[in-house]
């Protein structure tokens, strides 16, 4: 390795872009690193509550962007996706390495997990190596501190030539330093020196005869982007090739050097950056040797193994889904909110006022009517679904800063790769059983398209929201064999379209690996923060369809489409065993998925469904088509076809499953 001086602004084939700082206007400050290293904490405690969330243009990408204050001036900071690279392997770190093109930041925070800075650094030199501003932000240094590991700051710096800092995201120390360095960055015309990784001589000669032969402005230095052409990486061929210069040329050497290569670059450029990262940590970390395991630890270790892994993930489901969520929210709030808040005032009050003040009977009937906007919509929203969901996700959230979901994921990892998806794939499943719409938009945190299209599918058929679970329990716990069927009949259906899927889709087998944090108490604050977050994005993202689907119930009352498609449903409806009064229950299903438990319960409750067709109607409803919330999300992120492919595809299926469930009930004698 040597050393190079590394000039001001972003560096191209011929000077600085022109973007960047050299382009006016609020500098812009990217935040990048792996997953699961308080990346989004960084963020937050940089910008504060001044953020916004969106699509990156073009992608199904979720970007959050929001302002922050740095040494008294203004500066737009953005998230990214996690990456561990910038030769992309996975869907994010493509997506991160687009924005951070795209977005052109002025200055890149480099966020590692202090006590893995050996695996982080080769990320950190490759950003210095593209051009970029770099400043490294070892966070989580208290359990670096706790693990003995002991970093020189000092030299550290000197060795990269750039800011570095540690910091405590989660109590906010060190983000005072991390603003003042930044601040620096953006101030300094010249970052300074940085280190370059030398490869053998071969890839040297073809990194210069590329670097000769590029043109024009692109946003990586002319060697980043002669090691990404050497490696085949398509976008930047697309990008070189519409950049000017002699693409010809570029790609004569490109060939030449493939055919002399008798090994794999990729693997090669990979091991040299990893030891040039080793021989930095070698001389700037000390890590004292560690003569028995912690607590935390020896805790890890038993909840990865399955033996006693699984009983505790089965105590975890009991305590914080059945007992919290299941009897605290969906009862316990559910029936003070509901019976006495809703029926005891609110919902008379209301209706005194319209009844009194609005003459038209079909306002009325939209505002306060058996499915008005108010007694039914407004009513589900807050008094029925907002207790489990905020409980859910505040259990989710204890789960999530307590750093078991890594481990649940390793856990699981085995069963999951049988149905086409990794042990990351548990987060959007288990976050379905809150929120299953919520669930698919996280969807777009899993590495491959082939298993965003799994885990969207199966969260569409096979996953009851908490909504719905509560109602399902409320019916068929009455019977425990009931629950049994139900329970058994669900989880079959999701292994076996899972493995079907995992063995027909097209695409890249699921590879698992994750950054595992230490096990570590919750902060109270960060947790109802998340929580707050959460439920804030379910009232201005899922509250308005509850009102939605008010309207459109009544404007299918109003014009006869709903008794039409009524009728359509009565014919499969009784073929499978079941009462024609229950597909008013499946209909309301697809507007929101607990309209249709609880017409169920209704049911069940009037004595219209009882013993196996009891249960054939809640599986056939729990399988049956994602509600409209659910549906616009799908179209969203995989696109309308798929979204309506699937649907279609769902549908049948559905009652297909419940006319066998009935047939074998019946056959047994259930």
């Amino acid at each position: 390795m040597r050393r190079r001086l590394r000039a001001g602004g972003r560096a191209s084939c011929h000077g600085s872009t022109g973007k960047g700082r050299g382009g006016g206007g609020t500098p812009k400050v990217a935040i990048v690193g792996a997953p699961n290293v308080g990346k989004s904490v960084v963020f937050n405690q940089l910008t504060g509550k001044y953020v916004t969330v969106s699509n990156y243009p073009g992608t199904t990408v979720e970007i959050a962007t929001g302002k922050g204050q740095v040494q008294g001036g203004d500066v737009s900071v953005f998230d990214t996706p996690g990456m561990y690279s910038m030769f992309p392997i996975t869907d994010d770190e493509r997506a991160a390495r687009a924005i951070l093109l795209e977005m052109a930041p002025d200055v890149v925070v480099h966020v590692v997990d202090a006590k893995n800075l050996e695996l982080r650094l080769p990320l950190t030199l490759q950003l210095l190596d593209a051009g970029f501003r770099v400043v490294l932000d070892l966070n989580m240094s208290d359990e670096a501190e706790r693990a003995g590991v002991r970093i020189d700051v000092s030299r550290l710096e000197r060795e990269l030539g750039i800011g570095v800092v540690e910091t405590v995201a989660t109590s906010g120390e060190g983000i005072g330093s991390l603003r003042a360095v930044v601040a620096k960055a953006l101030a300094d015309s010249e970052v300074g020196d940085g280190l370059v990784v030398r490869f053998d001589t071969e890839v040297e000669a073809a990194l210069s005869a590329i670097v000769e032969r590029l043109r024009g402005e692109h946003p990586l230095s002319p060697r980043m982007l002669g090691l990404l052409l050497l490696q085949g990486d398509a976008e930047i061929w697309e990008r070189v090739r519409s950049g000017g210069g002699d693409y010809d040329g570029v790609l004569q050497v490109v060939r030449g050097a493939e055919q002399r290569f008798n090994h794999s670059l990729s693997y090669d450029v990979a091991m040299r950056y990893q030891k040039a990262a080793t021989a930095l940590t070698e001389r700037t970390v000390q890590a004292e040797p560690v003569t028995r395991l912690g607590f935390g630890e020896r805790l890890s270790r038993i909840l990865i193994r399955p033996l006693t892994g699984i009983p505790i993930l089965l105590l975890i489901l009991y305590v914080g889904l059945y007992q919290f969520v299941g009897v605290f929210g969906a009862q316990t709030l559910v029936d003070f909110l509901e019976g006495t808040v809703f029926r005891g005032f609110v919902n008379p009050a209301v209706e005194g006022v319209v009844l009194s003040h609005v003459p038209s009977e079909p306002i009325q009937q939209l505002l306060v009517g058996e499915y008005g906007v108010v007694t039914l919509g407004v009513t589900y929203a807050v008094a029925l679904i907002l207790p489990i969901v905020a409980t859910f996700f505040l259990a989710f959230s204890i789960l999530e800063d307590s750093g078991y979901l890594p481990r649940l994921a390793m856990l699981i990892d085995r069963v999951f790769k049988a149905i086409g998806l990794n042990g990351r794939a548990v987060i959007p499943m288990v976050l379905g059983f809150g929120c299953a719409t919520m669930a698919t938009l996280v969807t777009k945190t899993l590495e491959t398209k082939r298993e965003k299209m799994i885990s969207t599918m199966l969260l569409a058929l096979a996953i009851p929201c908490s909504a719905q679970l509560g109602v399902i329990f409320a019916m068929l716990s009455v019977t425990p064999s009931y629950l049994l069927i139900w329970g058994g009949s669900v989880l079959s259906v999701f292994m076996l379209i899972g493995f079907l899927a995992s063995r027909l889709m097209p695409g890249e087998r699921p590879y698992f690996y994750m950054e595992m944090p230490p096990l570590r108490l919750p902060k109270l604050s960060n947790v109802l923060v998340k929580t707050y977050s959460r439920v804030q994005w379910y009232f201005l993202e899922v509250f308005p369809l509850f009102v939605l689907a008010s309207v459109m119930i009544w404007v299918g009352q109003l014009t006869g489409i709903f008794d039409v498609i009524v009728k359509g449903l009565e014919a499969p409806t009784m073929a499978i065993g079941l009462p024609s009064e229950v597909a008013v229950a499946f209909l309301f299903g697809f507007f929101r998925r607990d309209y249709g438990a609880s017409g169920l319960y209704h049911l069940s409750e009037g004595g219209a469904l009882a013993g196996s067709s009891l249960v054939v109607a809640a599986v056939t409803l729990t399988l049956f088509m994602p509600c409209v919330a659910q549906f616009s999300v799908m179209a969203k992120q995989r696109g309308l076809k798929t979204a309506v492919a699937m649907a279609l595809f769902i549908f049948p299926f559905a009652f297909a499953i419940g006319f066998l469930l009935n047939s074998v009930l019946t056959v047994v004698g259930v």
